[in-house]
């Protein structure tokens, strides 16, 4: 289990630093409005929904008097709340993305045919990485070698 997250991790590096941007961003531009009009259109403790979209077009369009005011003491628990909602669905929906992107199985990203199997050069025990049958980069069958030195080709011949 632990390749997919570390699959994921290493497929979205660069990711995470533009989905953390993204979200400064929409809470800038999307979260305090909404808050905003929130506020004002709550009266007397009632939502009026009518006016909640009277308020966030106005808050769209006089948006530097949008972040004054959401920083002050009437606007400023609406803000956080509205905003930890937000992360909440936002990282739900980052979640959903770095599952999509995990490998289905350990060998998903691994060349096929390579010496990416073997670690710390352990394939030299039996290969030899100077001269000999090229059976990879850097991998060759020594052909000076005591015992068996048969080579079993993997393929198809094409035609035309």
């Amino acid at each position: 289990m632990s390749y997919k997250i570390q699959g994921a991790v290493r497929r979205n590096k660069k990711n995470f630093i533009i989905f953390a941007i993204l979200w400064v961003i929409l809470s800038i531009v999307l979260v305090m409005p909404i808050a905003y009009s929130i506020v004002n259109a709550t009266v007397n403790e009632v939502f009026n929904l009518g006016k909640f979209f009277e308020e966030i077009f106005l808050a769209m369009s006089s948006f530097g008097e949008v972040i004054s005011k959401t920083f002050t003491a009437e606007y400023i628990g609406t803000f956080l709340s509205t905003l930890l909602k937000f992360s909440v669905v936002y990282a739900i929906f980052v979640l959903i993305g770095l599952i999509r992107t995990a490998p289905k199985n350990e060998y998903s990203d691994i060349e096929h045919g390579s010496s990416d199997w073997s670690k710390n050069g352990e394939q030299y025990r039996v290969l030899s990485n100077k001269k000999g049958i090229i059976l990879a980069q850097d991998n060759y069958l020594p052909v000076d070698k005591r015992g068996n030195v048969n080579v079993l080709v993997v393929g198809r011949i094409r035609i035309r």
